[in-house]
């Protein structure tokens, strides 16, 4: 697998940029411990990751975004200092030297290391393995990132990002049937109300994403993309659940869907619908998959939003 470009989270997830897509999305505690880590503050962190227990998504969530703070691998590895036995410390460690790996401001091994020291800790914790799979995903292959993505689900079945970056890894494969197999068997596996009943949609704008191999392509090619039988099919069903289950709140990534149904429906011609969901959004814009274009995600986002809003 050729590694890709670092992702766009990596990136576009600090707030004061105006517009730019926030990766805290809604979650304002986590927005407050990332401003404190990145001046050195690690006990907001601390009393954050504390709170989340096991709730394995959003300990996912926040720990992923915590990582990818201004020097947050320096604060982690002085709060493991602190607190040598705290499984919390090691697992921010973790995610932050992947976030540094990824950047190729750390070694890879050096990484995979604190993944190693992290999961020891914690065995029952997904988060250090949902490190791991970043770190695959980026810098690593495919069957690295299978086996990641085993040892995050054998931990939490349903696992939002995990299932997210293994439909990214498979849609670079040659042949899509992969991609789509792993999206459709992970949707009706998951229980009703399971945001995975979207990862279809997902899987067919990853797709889109691969095929272009980086190039900026014009909107035409990615409405083109949504045409045909199969992306209705998907993009119907994916829109039929979220309108018997997605007013509910409390998922820590459901604005990811959110933008992902959103963009979906855009690039389909259904600008009604597409409408609705731009509303739903908000300003939680995401930078996947607006950024799937070549262009500037928010800029992108603002006149898809734009083109809805002016059709209704």
């Amino acid at each position: 697998m050729t590694p890709p470009p670092p992702p766009p989270s990596f990136r576009l997830s600090r707030r004061g940029g105006g517009n730019a897509p926030d990766a805290a999305l809604d979650d304002t505690d986590l927005a407050a411990a990332r401003d404190a880590l990145a001046q050195g503050r690690w006990g907001d962190s601390r009393t954050l990751l504390a709170h989340t227990r096991e709730d394995w998504d959003r300990r996912g969530h926040r720990l992923v975004v915590l990582a990818d703070s201004p020097g947050s691998l320096a604060w982690a590895r002085e709060w493991q200092q602190t607190e040598p036995e705290s499984g919390d410390a090691a697992a921010l460690a973790a995610c932050a030297a992947v976030s540094a790996a990824v950047r190729g401001r750390e070694r890879p091994e050096n990484a995979r290391q604190a993944v190693a020291d992290a999961a020891a800790r914690t065995p029952a914790d997904p988060s250090p393995w949902l490190a791991s799979l970043l770190l695959a995903r980026y810098t690593g292959t495919t069957d690295e990132a299978r086996r990641a993505f085993h040892e995050v689900t054998v931990r939490h079945r349903e696992h939002h990002h995990a299932h997210h970056l293994m439909a990214a890894v498979l849609a670079e494969s040659p042949d899509p049937h992969t991609l789509y197999e792993f999206a459709h068997s992970s949707a009706s596996h998951a229980p009703a109300d399971s945001p995975l009943a979207l990862l279809p949609v997902v899987a067919h704008a990853e797709r889109f994403r691969a095929h272009r191999g980086g190039a900026r392509t014009a909107d035409r090619a990615a409405g083109e993309h949504w045409t045909g039988r199969h992306a209705a099919h998907l993009v119907r069903s994916a829109f039929d659940w979220w309108l018997e289950w997605g007013g509910e709140e409390g998922h820590p990534r459901r604005a990811v869907d959110l933008n992902f149904l959103a963009y979906a429906k855009f690039h389909e011609g259904r600008l009604a619908e597409a409408a609705a969901l731009f509303q739903r959004v908000g300003s939680l814009v995401t930078p996947a998959p607006w950024s799937y274009t070549g262009r500037d995600a928010y800029k992108a986002f603002r006149a898809a939003r734009a083109t809805a809003y002016g059709s209704a």
